[in-house]
């Protein structure tokens, strides 16, 4: 079920559901953008209305944070759990290697990429990679990396730069790829290779992710994590107060 929550549209779906509609994408061989919302791109999306304009163009949007579940309590939406970039991406790779299905893996420091390639190879000794690129290139050699991968006959595409720049770039260039999923995985890469480390179960579980990103590089994450975060829930009681409103003005109506 899609409804739109704080100038997003949402997929309210389980990551159970999410793959099921993954796989019918992949089979349909239409060139498709995938993309999640969280605290930090719905701020982005309120600023930046090229980005709102890809997010909500795009067929499949998946809540990533705990902080959209909480404000779909508060709003009033039914959102089953968040769906993390990181397990998708796992749990995706298990299908591409049951199905076999070709992954493209583009992002990250070339280190990390080796170490992407070295890790997945070994897991997946039977699976056929369409290839592996780190993600520091000039503007003007996109169009060639986008042929490439073109070339590679992928069926997948794991683009693991930042927001907004992975959206703008997978919308870009989404027909030139005709790869039928393409999908943006942020820090994954870095997490997979073991330059970061992904929050204990408990601190997941509870919805405190974000702080322990924001513990191991504190200086960068400050504005984002907690600057943004106060400015998210702005954006909440903004909207509460709209529907507050709105409730209010219809009840007087029926009088």
């Amino acid at each position: 079920m899609r409804t739109h929550l704080l100038g997003s549209h949402l997929d309210c779906l389980t990551l159970s559901e999410t793959l099921t509609e993954i796989e019918k994408i992949i089979k349909k061989r239409i060139p498709t953008q995938h993309v999640v919302i969280n605290a930090n791109k719905i701020n982005l999306m309120y600023e930046d209305a090229k980005l709102r304009d890809i997010v909500n163009a795009s067929p499949l949007i998946n809540a990533d944070g705990s902080s959209i579940v909480l404000a779909g309590k508060i709003l009033g939406h039914d959102i089953p759990e968040r769906v993390t970039g990181i397990d998708l991406f796992e749990q995706l790779l298990e299908i591409c290697n049951e199905k076999q299905y070709r992954p493209y893996f583009l992002g990250a420091t070339q280190e990390v990429i080796e170490k992407i390639e070295s890790h997945y190879k070994q897991k997946y000794p039977k699976m056929s990679f369409a290839g592996f690129r780190n993600g520091y290139f000039q503007a003007e050699e996109s169009v060639n990396i986008a042929n490439q991968i073109r070339e590679s006959r992928a069926d997948v595409l794991f683009l693991a730069f930042s927001s907004p720049q992975k959206e703008y770039w997978a919308s870009e260039h989404l027909e030139r790829l005709n790869v039928p999923f393409v999908m943006g995985v942020g820090g994954s890469f870095d997490v997979i290779a073991g330059k970061t480390t992904r929050a204990p179960q408990w601190m997941q579980k509870a919805g405190l992710e974000w702080f322990y990103r924001f513990i191991q590089e504190p200086r960068r994450m400050f504005r984002r994590y907690f600057l943004g975060n106060l400015q998210f829930l702005n954006h909440i009681k903004n909207e509460k107060v709209k529907l507050w409103k709105s409730d209010h003005y219809l009840r007087k109506e029926k009088q």
